[in-house]
């Protein structure tokens, strides 16, 4: 009847040291990548933006998150502090936001590198 109570499908496309170089390093367009942790406080409150960035940018931006406690790409990345957002244009990472910011400065980064 209602989908009220139905968990909506994530589109957040998840990175892992597997796949980074494939869905990152190697692709065209633009790329938002949350480093993030389960135990995170502020990556608690980032993730329900993150989320629904995915689904506002869906075909225009891939928008994903990696694990730091599960990959060690956050290492070789050099990331120190969570959440820490990365852009990537066309393979090259662009810009970089470190802490939890609101929807509109996050969403005014990727307007920026998509070309709105």
């Amino acid at each position: 009847m209602f989908n009220l109570f139905k968990n909506k499908e994530k589109k957040t496309v998840t990175f892992t040291d597997e796949n980074w170089n494939t869905l990152i390093t190697k692709s065209e367009g633009v790329v938002m990548a949350d480093i993030w942790a389960p135990w995170c406080g502020p990556c608690k409150i980032i993730g329900p933006i993150v989320e629904e960035l995915a689904e506002e940018y869906g075909g225009k931006a891939v928008i994903g998150k990696l694990n730091s406690d599960d990959n060690q790409k956050s290492r070789e990345l050099g990331i120190r502090s969570i959440p820490t957002l990365l852009f990537f244009k066309n393979g090259k990472r662009v810009d970089q936001i470190v802490g939890a910011q609101p929807m509109n400065v996050i969403r005014e980064k990727l307007d920026k590198l998509i070309g709105k």
